[in-house]
């Protein structure tokens, strides 16, 4: 008897919306790095490796010791750590995020406070804990995260608040976290482009409060439990090409009086919200009445 065969199928939309997005995180990826890229601000760079006795055994040591022009670069290996950044730069550059991991179980691994400039890559943040933490905290801040991972906080995977907020981030994998992957509120105004957040709990990303206004741009929300992207609480938010599909609810739900540009008529030509089981937008009064609250 002949083996049976499967004929193979030409790609459909999904699979080009799939091949689309791998292609958006691939261009310029960070590169696998074993040694230390040239400081932009020209300052020293201060080099983490647990295996170097030569070296910082933790990110947080280094972090401490880093002036305002120095960098640091974590090279290849999972540490258990906790940073805390506040009212400085930071440049922190990690050898690529499936090659470094930072990890803490007592608290969210990263919490940037005021941060007025700096950028992290190349680093994946894990929350290991119980208690009601995210992976990533962001908190009136204006630097860059790109090339990160997010993942498995019990909130969500990033948090961006603070009305005087304004982060870029950008080609990041945000996944597997109890709540959303992006959440921003409390006024905050981020630049969100070209981001995979998917297989969240609640949302891929959530969008919440008076003066909030995200720029969300090309980023994917797929396979998330509930919908691919929240708007809620009279927030406002830029969406454009970006991929909601393949959650389990909607594609974008909002409540009524959240404002969107371009206009709300006009989400459905502007990004891709389909397929996904409920439809592609939802307007309604009580966005999280499925999940109690």
């Amino acid at each position: 008897m002949e083996p049976s065969t499967v004929p193979i199928e030409p790609p459909d939309k999904l699979q080009a919306d799939r091949i689309h997005v791998q292609q958006h995180l691939a261009a310029n990826p960070e590169p696998l790095r074993q040694d230390p890229p040239p400081n932009p601000a020209g300052g020293h760079t201060l080099v983490v490796d647990a295996t170097d006795p030569s070296a910082y055994a933790r990110p947080s040591s280094a972090v401490k010791d880093a002036g305002p022009d120095d960098q640091v670069f974590i090279r290849p290996g999972i540490y258990e750590d906790k940073i805390f950044v506040a009212e400085r730069p930071i440049l922190l550059i990690g050898a690529g995020r499936e090659a470094v991991q930072i990890f803490s179980r007592r608290g969210g691994p990263l919490y940037l406070q005021r941060v007025p400039d700096g950028r992290i890559s190349g680093i994946t943040f894990r929350y290991v804990g119980s208690d009601q933490h995210a992976a990533m905290n962001i908190l009136d801040s204006t630097c860059t995260v790109v090339s990160c991972r997010a993942t498995e906080g019990i909130l969500s995977g990033i948090v961006v608040y603070g009305p005087t907020g304004r982060p870029t981030l950008l080609d990041n994998e945000v996944c597997h976290n109890r709540e959303s992957g992006i959440f921003v509120f409390a006024g905050a105004r981020p630049y969100v482009a070209q981001n995979l957040c998917y297989a969240n709990h609640h949302f891929g990303i959530a969008v919440r409060d008076p003066g909030s206004h995200p720029d969300l741009v090309r980023n994917m929300c797929r396979e998330n439990m509930l919908s691919g992207i929240l708007m809620f609480h009279h927030a406002s938010a830029l969406l454009l090409g970006n991929i909601c599909r393949e959650n389990q609810h909607w594609g974008i739900v909002t409540t009524p009086e959240c404002e969107t540009s371009p206009p709300r008529e006009q989400l459905a030509s502007s990004n891709t919200l389909d397929p996904n089981p409920r439809g592609a937008l939802m307007v309604t009064e009580q966005p999280l009445g499925e999940i109690g609250r």
